[in-house]
């Protein structure tokens, strides 16, 4: 029989809706994460997908509903106790000038630092595991700025290794990577669930890394939930069509048979309303 923290979501959303600026853009959204495992959601520009992880991240306040952690009621959680549980990382990082990746690694131990009780030997331990799992040791004394893009991924990942949570929230960490640097950093994403046990929840556009590096689909358009299980289950071409107005075909991956798509052309638009 299993406990009851393995049968608890780590993260969940109950009822969830979240907005901005007067406009609600996610509607009434239930979803649960379970431990251990790689979450990816998809969808067109515009229907919610970062700012549903903005809202799972507790970085911004619900209209209604609620989100939870091991159970818990996010929001009522003291911020630097949800810190050292859940890690984000959005979109577009920005780093002071001159910042070298050991200096923005260690900023990722500053939730599990005192005033009393500054940088230990726990805390190094810490910064040099995260540079190690993310094989950037060598480049700590390297400014951010002088690194390829893939690289920078890299360490802002390593970042939120320091912090050690259990969760990681990513918002699309593949954004403007060349194709290699985009699977130089899945591949980073799927070790780190693999080896380090690491519950991961991001945010991709391509369809097809999506189907291969992740272990459930999430589905949005229109801040709402279309369709949500194992990338077989999720990506047809039924959903490729309602979802982003995309005509396609979905092959079968050769290397391990998970859907790959193929467009074949002639789309509609999929415009996002609120």
């Amino acid at each position: 029989m299993k406990s009851t923290e393995e049968t608890t979501p780590i993260l969940a959303a109950e009822g969830l809706s979240l907005g901005f600026d007067g406009r609600t853009v996610v509607h009434s959204l239930d979803l649960a994460f379970e431990r251990g495992t790689v979450t990816t959601v998809i969808g067109p520009n515009g229907c919610g997908k970062s700012t549903l992880l903005r809202g799972l991240g507790r970085l911004l306040r619900p209209e209604a509903g609620r989100v939870t952690l091991d159970g818990a009621q996010i929001a009522a959680m003291p911020p630097r106790a949800v810190a050292c549980r859940l890690s984000v990382l959005p979109q577009t990082p920005q780093a002071p000038a001159g910042l070298t990746v050991g200096e923005l690694v260690a900023r990722g131990r500053h939730p599990r630092q005192r005033w009393y009780q500054q940088f230990t030997g726990g805390d190094e331990r810490a910064v040099s595991d995260a540079l190690a799992a993310t094989d950037i040791s060598d480049l700590a004394g390297v400014p951010l700025e002088d690194l390829s893009g893939g690289q920078r991924q890299r360490a802002w990942i390593s970042m939120t290794l320091a912090q050690e949570t259990e969760l990681l929230l990513l918002d699309e960490p593949t954004t403007y990577l060349d194709l290699a640097h985009q699977v130089e950093v899945l591949e980073l994403v799927q070790r780190l669930n693999r080896e380090l046990g690491r519950t991961v929840v991001m945010v991709l556009h391509d369809i097809s890394l999506a189907a291969r590096y992740s272990d459930r689909i999430v589905a949005m358009r229109d801040g709402r939930i279309v369709a949500s299980g194992t990338p077989g289950e999720v990506i047809t071409p039924r959903l490729l069509w309602d979802v982003f107005g995309l005509k396609a075909q979905v092959i079968a991956e050769p290397t391990d048979g998970r859907p790959h798509v193929v467009p074949i052309g002639g789309c509609r638009v999929v415009r996002a309303v609120s």
